[in-house]
């Protein structure tokens, strides 16, 4: 990130490797799970996709206008969203798929490549590329 004590980078980029528990984007390391969104590449706390909640997903929803799809990375499997998220993003027009992290980077990747409004929500994994 731009520092290790702002959690953020400033302009949404490609991931370029995924795995260890981290990402690599814009030529730097990220330890832990990240958020993709318009606004930026921002730490985030999650370290499971079980159980997200509005409240995990509370600085997307803040962006929710800027966005037409958002990937949710939820780790190695995929996890079934909580019925109140589909349905908030549902009523901001934005659909909402969950999918296991390394789907999520890659479907990212070319969304953001064809300048499709995309965000993710991505679990740090160990295994990836």
């Amino acid at each position: 990130m731009t520092s290790a004590d702002s959690g953020h980078y400033p302009q949404q980029v490609p991931i370029d490797a995924y795995g260890n528990g981290g990402f690599r984007f814009a030529e730097l390391s990220h330890k832990g799970s990240l958020l993709c969104l318009p606004t930026g590449m921002f730490s985030w706390s999650k370290t499971s996709g079980a159980g997200l909640t509005l409240d995990d997903l509370a600085p997307v929803l803040a962006v929710a206008d800027q966005l037409d799809v958002l990937l949710v990375g939820t780790g190695d499997d995929i996890i079934f969203l909580d019925p109140a998220v589909r349905q908030a993003f549902r009523e901001r027009k934005v659909i909402v798929e969950p999918i296991a992290t390394g789907g999520a980077v890659r479907t990212y990747n070319v969304l953001l490549a064809e300048e499709r409004a995309v965000g993710a929500a991505l679990i740090a994994v160990e295994r990836g590329k």
